[in-house]
């Protein structure tokens, strides 16, 4: 019987130094990439082309292969930027240093400037105001002693990522994120001020531990479509890792909005909904709309049966058939211009979960299967990984393939 396997998600991750500094639900297990480098010591170089929190490139560089990533949302670029980094013991003395004038400054209400809060529709749901002061105090602060972009303030920002998220109302005990019940009254923490200043020095100094050690594969990263990759080396790819977005309308966005709102990425809800709508699977705001008029304009998808699925989804509602059409017609373009760039014998692993909409059972990873053969790759291979906690027919695989000699 297939189990589900806590240690192949995201869960794993949590213990593991670096893998740890920010929480992604949809983040996969380092055990699965640290399994496919093992079983093939041929692999050199890298490409994870859905790349979000860097667990591919943070692997590989940990066993010395280098690796590039690529992503859709720059705020996920800048966090893989900093989580494969290497840090200097200047760096890392430098961010300590921050971390207790930052605290010494909020103490002594030091504001230089009215304070600013993040643009987010409702913040309140959030954080409650009194939160929302001290959190806010915090980032004027850290931006006051760190004023320029520099990699001691991509872990103090790091650190004041996972500080938001920590004293937010979100909780995760769906799929992906939720709301605490506003209609439950809340206990307010004595001085709960200086317990949210502790905890931002104590995850620093958990994150700067982590830094110290030394990384000895190269890893690059950069903000790419993974439909239309444009990289800049000549050198082709040996293998692909990648766990590309899962088609069950579960919004990236929706998780990452505290984040990319105060650290400047996004400054309105319609930002996000046309960021969801470029990322392939995209749901949030605007992207549902759009997808009540969108054509696949005749992007044939190779697998048996693909059009009756559709149309079984269509039965029920329109708009999830036209997102299930157009997320693998997105997957086409990917593959088509993903094959070019890889040497040839390369090999590629895409972690992949299955969909039910209503009573159709969405086989995902037989259509990528698929859809590797009829762009040129053989021996395409589906393996399953675990069980996954939601519905009973839902599995995780890896579905692998190879590319020609």
């Amino acid at each position: 019987m297939v189990k589900q396997r806590a240690d192949l998600t995201f869960k794993y991750n949590l213990k593991h130094g670096r893998h740890s500094w920010l929480r992604l639900t949809p983040a996969y297990s380092i055990k699965i990439v640290q399994q496919i480098l093992e079983r093939d010591p041929t692999i050199t170089y890298v490409l994870d082309p859905f790349s979000g929190t860097g667990t591919t490139g943070l692997v590989c560089a940990e066993n010395n292969v280098r690796c590039d990533l690529t992503d859709i949302n720059p705020f996920l670029v800048w966090f893989a930027k900093a989580k494969t980094a290497n840090y200097t013991t200047d760096t890392l003395q430098q961010a300590q240093k921050c971390v207790h004038e930052i605290c010494r400054h909020v103490l002594n209400n030091c504001e230089t400037e009215p304070l600013w809060f993040p643009p987010i529709h409702n913040i309140t749901r959030w954080w409650p105001k009194n939160r929302l002061v001290i959190l806010a105090k915090i980032y004027q602060a850290l931006n006051y002693h760190l004023p320029k972009p520099s990699p001691a303030k991509d872990l103090l920002l790091i650190a004041f990522c996972n500080l938001v998220i920590n004293w937010s109302n979100a909780q995760f005990n769906h799929q992906s994120m939720s709301f605490k019940d506003e209609s439950a009254t809340q206990l307010t923490l004595f001085d709960e001020d200086r317990q949210i200043l502790r905890q931002f020095s104590d995850l620093t100094e958990k994150i700067v531990a982590s830094a110290h050690t030394s990384l000895k594969g190269k890893v690059a990263v950069y903000q790419e479509d993974a439909r239309t990759l444009s990289l800049p080396g000549q050198e082709k790819y040996n293998c692909v890792i990648t766990s590309p977005p899962y088609p069950n309308r579960m919004s990236y966005i929706r998780e990452l909005r505290p984040y990319m709102y105060w650290l400047g990425y996004l400054t309105d809800g319609r930002e996000a909904g046309e960021l969801d709508w470029q990322a392939i699977g995209g749901t949030w705001g605007i992207a549902t709309s759009r997808l009540q008029a969108w054509e696949s304009n005749g992007t044939p998808i190779p697998y048996p049966g693909f059009e009756k699925m559709i149309g079984d989804i269509a039965t029920q509602n329109t708009i999830l058939a036209n997102y299930v059409h157009r997320y693998f017609a997105d997957i086409v373009k990917h593959l088509h211009n993903l094959y070019p760039i890889l040497s040839p014998g390369a090999r590629v692993f895409y972690i992949v979960g299955n969909s039910r909409f209503y009573n159709t059972i969405v086989p995902v990873e037989q259509i990528y299967a698929a859809l590797l053969r009829d762009c040129g790759f053989t021996d395409a291979h589906v393996e399953v990984i675990r069980k996954r906690n939601s519905k009973k027919e839902l599995f995780e695989y890896a579905v692998s393939a190879i590319k020609p000699e």
